[in-house]
């Protein structure tokens, strides 16, 4: 059974960093997709990235630059570098897991099979 953890949430200053992690178990990260989604009151929930196995990433616009997604497959872990924080990024993070579906991996949540509780993120400004 696939389970995913997520913690590193906090409050934070704009400008400031956080490192977001997902332990995860029962599933192989090469062989899967994960991602880092995110949902903020009154709006609807969007994709920050996806990667595709362990190399291949997807990010949406507003955090191209400034977020970096990364696996430590020793640690079986899914990290999410957030430099450069804006009040924007302020949401309940939430990290993903799904399978390929011929070999590629789709920015959208419905993509994606398995996810965490999700962990806060707080920007003030």
């Amino acid at each position: 059974q696939v389970q995913l953890v997520e913690s590193g949430g906090g409050s934070v200053q704009a400008g400031g960093s956080l490192r977001l992690s997902c332990a995860a178990s029962g599933l192989t990260y090469s062989e899967s997709c994960m991602g880092w989604f995110r949902h903020a009151p009154g709006k609807e929930r969007e994709g920050v990235t996806i990667i595709n196995g362990i190399r291949s990433t997807t990010y949406r616009d507003s955090v191209k630059g400034r977020f970096t997604v990364s696996i430590d497959n020793a640690k079986n872990t899914l990290f999410l570098q957030m430099n450069s924080l804006k009040p924007e990024d302020t949401a309940m993070y939430y990290c993903a897991a799904g399978f390929r579906t011929l070999g590629a991996c789709y920015f959208r949540a419905s993509a994606f099979r398995y996810w965490g509780l999700g962990t806060q993120v707080t920007v003030s400004s």
